[in-house]
């Protein structure tokens, strides 16, 4: 007997020796905890995270689900220190005679095996698990034992902790759980794959019976309360209605993009390395705006619906054989299955995929979607509000679509006329004014190469006739913009305006960049670009965090206190382009399209429409915001041309931008007051010259050469008369 003794003793010790938590990590043991994303204005937009789990402190854990807890899993908890050795006995002893599994767990036993060990069925697990739990209790108190329990533990469909827990089954808060709803939570844990309430009702209401009937037992309910709560259907929330779940618990997924491009970002980032964004409960806190954000997806959602409905009754595939057979052979050679396949068995996979119906009609429907890129920049500061990355119809249909191609950030296409600011800002920068006249007529110019280059688009004007920057912009004719750009300016100066601007895309130097063919553009820098012309001609560039902390709230990374701000132009230049752009929305070729929308607030802009209408834009902004609007297809091939004039950035893209503003300024609760532009508000030149808008000191001694005194009519009152200076005009023969 003593020899036995002695044995026990031994091996207890070799397996209390071995795998024990040390004291540091029982003070701090490791959980996996989900990372938050916040908007600006507090509210949830995803996670990050392995296992879904957010902490709750134990006073914010509602009394009932404590009662429901300990009645049912171990209503000694208060008054044991770690171990039940009763249980324990009576466990062993109920397995022996009866051959009964009985648990013998206390809370602080499950809690360590949840902490320390595996669910392992084994005679060592259960003396190490013992042995934690007596160390656990010397460490922690009864309800800071409870509060980890209620946190780390598993109530299935991963949920982790009751936070988590409470809005999967019933989306709600805990604070709001009724008794049953608290009883159901305590009642899954024994098997939370077995009494899973949308799987197995029954089960479920009849184990949360017992509950509550352990609770009334234990005289944590009275007679009436347990009646009452048996009473309760068990109501929880399906998973096939999450289009109207409040979602408090996987947040709003109002920016599935912009939190993609955040985790992308951060993964990248060397100098975060030490931090797992997966486990280690960051909290991160953006720039975007989530109501904003919510104008944006309403407005996107508005339009695209229409728009793609029209695409889809003028696009004919029969017309567009080949391009089809080309996108069913990539879409094949895309394909899993195929890719998996030995080379014997690809031939067959090929013919049975091109003969699938369903898969011909997935490959249709994918490339003929169209996807969009928007995003809306505060650009006094470059905080990046909202943002959409792909089509509401694409992420709706492909479940793993917020990982997908980001429209907004990771395409480049060619801008169109969206691009032309560039070239008139630089031939304001050389002295010429709004007012000043260049032929709007054909036009051809030889290039370097000796190449003809003759660009159309005159905007109906004839040969020798003469129009102002201002209505050349307005009407986007792109004579007067290749006229610029080979004679007033040239595209090596324009480049470079559109490197300060925060273009870092490749761009030719050739006369062509008028048009926007000199290099594909991102929407975010070319939206980002445009906040120069708001913001007196300071480029500030686009970014998206502000603070991240740690689980503790510690701040590990914030944005810089000082950014890379840049001067791309004289504030003059960004004034008179406002007072240009301004036309195009105003009396141009977004009009009709925003201004029957959005109304009494200064809106400036320039539409874009490449080759065929491949790319449709809209870049515009008022006194306190810049948004951009890209549309187009995935494959090139496929374009807007069969819309005609619908599919033009005019009115293809410019009605989400006005859709957008309207939203956002008839929202009292956000703070954009400001409805007039800066440059009607500057009384220097105005005085002087009777301009509306102010002028660099070469304009104004440009415009002194030019002036010419007259004496004064009845009719005419006295002073200097401003006679503009006409831009000179230059063939190639």
């Amino acid at each position: 007997m003593v020899i036995v003794t002695i044995g026990l003793a031994i091996y207890i010790r070799n397996v209390v020796s071995y795998g024990l938590p040390s004291l540091e990590q029982l003070e701090n043991p490791k959980t996996n905890l989900a990372t938050r994303i916040l908007s600006s204005d507090g509210v949830l937009l995803d996670h990050f995270f392995i296992d879904r789990r957010i902490n709750m402190t134990y006073d914010s854990i509602p009394k009932d689900f404590i009662n429901a807890l300990t009645a049912t899993e171990d209503k000694k908890f208060f008054s044991h220190w770690g171990v039940h050795a009763g249980r324990i006995i009576n466990a062993f002893a109920k397995r022996f005679i009866y051959g009964d599994r009985e648990g013998a767990s206390t809370i602080t036993m499950q809690l360590s095996r949840n902490l320390f060990l595996n669910q392992d069925i084994t005679f060592e697990r259960k003396i190490r698990e013992a042995f934690i739990s007596i160390k656990i209790e010397q460490t922690y108190t009864k309800e800071e034992i409870l509060e980890m329990y209620t946190n780390t533990v598993n109530y299935g469909r991963g949920a982790y902790g009751i936070q988590v827990a409470a809005q999967t089954f019933f989306d709600k808060l805990p604070s709001e759980l009724t008794t049953a709803e608290c009883a159901l939570l305590v009642a899954m844990l024994k098997a939370p794959s077995n009494y899973d309430p949308i799987k197995h009702p029954e089960k479920a209401l009849r184990r949360r019976n017992l509950v509550l009937k352990l609770m009334y037992d234990q005289g944590y309910l009275t007679g009436s309360q347990h009646a009452e709560a048996r009473k309760e259907a068990v109501n929880v929330f399906l998973t096939d209605k999450t289009g109207k779940r409040k979602r408090i618990h996987l947040g709003s997924q109002s920016a599935p993009h912009f939190v993609e491009m955040i985790r992308q970002d951060l993964s990248r980032d060397n100098s975060f390395r030490e931090y797992d964004l997966y486990r280690d409960g960051l909290i991160i806190h953006t720039t975007l705006n989530s109501k904003i954000q919510q104008y944006v997806n309403e407005a996107v959602e508005e339009h695209l619906k229409e728009l793609q409905a029209s695409f889809n009754k003028r696009w004919n595939w029969n017309r567009n054989k080949k391009l089809l057979d080309e996108l069913l052979l990539k879409a094949v050679h895309d394909n899993a299955e195929y890719n998996s396949a030995d080379a014997k068995e690809k031939p067959k996979v090929q013919a049975r995929l091109l003969k699938s119906k369903n898969f011909i009609d997935s490959v249709k429907n994918i490339t003929s979607t169209i996807q969009i890129g928007l995003v809306v920049i505060d650009p006094a500061n470059g905080a990046i509000l909202a943002m959409v990355g792909a089509s509401p119809k694409f992420m709706r249909e492909n479940p793993s679509a917020k990982y997908s191609l980001n429209h907004a950030r990771q395409i480049s296409r060619q801008p169109g006329s969206a691009y032309k600011p560039m070239i008139y800002a630089m031939a304001l920068n050389n002295g010429y004014t709004p007012e000043s006249k260049v032929e709007c007529g054909p036009f051809s110019f030889k290039t370097e190469t000796g190449e003809l280059w003759e660009p159309s688009g005159t905007g109906n004007c004839e040969s020798g006739e003469m129009t102002s920057l201002t209505d050349a912009l307005r009407l986007s004719i792109n004579t007067v913009s290749a006229r610029l750009v080979t004679s007033i300016t040239n595209p090596t100066d324009v480049v470079n305006l559109s490197r300060r601007m925060g273009i870092s895309t490749p761009l030719q130097a050739v006369p062509a960049i008028s048009l926007g063919a000199g290099g594909d553009v991102e929407p975010l820098e070319l939206t980002s670009a445009y906040g120069s012309f708001v913001y007196d001609g300071i480029h500030i560039p686009p970014y998206y965090l502000n603070v991240i902390e740690d689980k503790n709230g510690t701040v590990i990374k914030q944005k810089p206190r000082f950014v890379n701000m840049k001067k791309a132009m004289e504030p003059e230049i960004a004034r008179q382009m406002t007072y240009m752009l301004e036309r195009v929305v105003n009396a141009g070729t977004a009009s009709r399209a925003i201004r029957s929308v959005f109304t009494d607030v200064d809106a400036a802009g320039k539409t874009g429409t490449t080759n065929d209408a491949a790319d449709a834009w809209f870049v515009g902004y008022t006194p306190q915001l810049v948004a951009g609007v890209w549309l187009g297809f995935d494959d090139k091939r496929i374009t807007f041309d069969v819309l005609g004039s619908e599919g033009y950035g005019g009115r293809s893209a410019a009605p989400i931008w006005g859709k957008l503003m309207a939203k956002i300024y008839a929202d009292q609760s956000l703070s954009y007051r400001e409805k007039t532009f800066t440059y009607k508000k500057t009384l220097d030149s105005v005085q002087e010259f009777s301009l509306p808008y102010p002028l660099t000191k070469l304009q104004k001694e440009k415009i002194k050469v030019m002036m010419v005194p007259f004496q004064a009519s009845p009719s005419q009152p006295s002073g200097n008369q401003v006679i503009l200076p006409d831009l000179p005009t230059r063939r190639i023969d």
